[in-house]
């Protein structure tokens, strides 16, 4: 078994705490479905998907953050295996929600660049992760 860093241990109560806030897109989502909110098909596409995206995003994220301790990866290459998965649970439904904004809006504006470059964070987290685990 191994131990959790105090740096890790912060960055998880600090992710426990900001996952409480992807209530606010479930709230918002019930609005949206029930009609109080008027968004096109497009628009409820990508809020669902923002919505999703946070929540399995923080997962795993949390479960990157535990497997680094595991792994003997330092400086930068720690911190990216540590809070890559979790900065891009942050830039990518950023990016679904922020692109679908304005009234009637049918495709997506240029915030959906966010969502693409926390696709390179998800990437390079996960990538990082995993290649520390592997050598150990």
């Amino acid at each position: 078994m191994f131990e959790i860093t105090e740096a890790a241990q912060t960055t998880a109560g600090i992710v426990f705490l900001a996952a409480i806030t992807v209530t606010s897109g479930g709230w918002f989502l019930t609005r949206v479905s029930l009609g109080s909110v008027e968004a096109t098909e497009f628009q409820r596409s990508f809020f669902r998907a923002g919505h999703a995206h946070a929540g399995t995003l923080i997962i795993l994220g949390l479960l990157c953050l535990l497997f680094t301790e595991a792994t003997a990866l330092t400086g930068f290459w720690q911190w990216l295996s540590r809070t890559g998965v979790l900065v891009a649970a942050i830039l990518m439904p950023a990016g679904f929600f922020l692109s679908a904004t304005g009234q009637g809006r049918t495709t997506p504006n240029r915030l959906i660049g966010l969502l693409w470059l926390g696709a390179g964070f998800l990437i390079a987290g996960l990538g990082t992760c995993g290649i520390g685990l592997l050598l150990g």
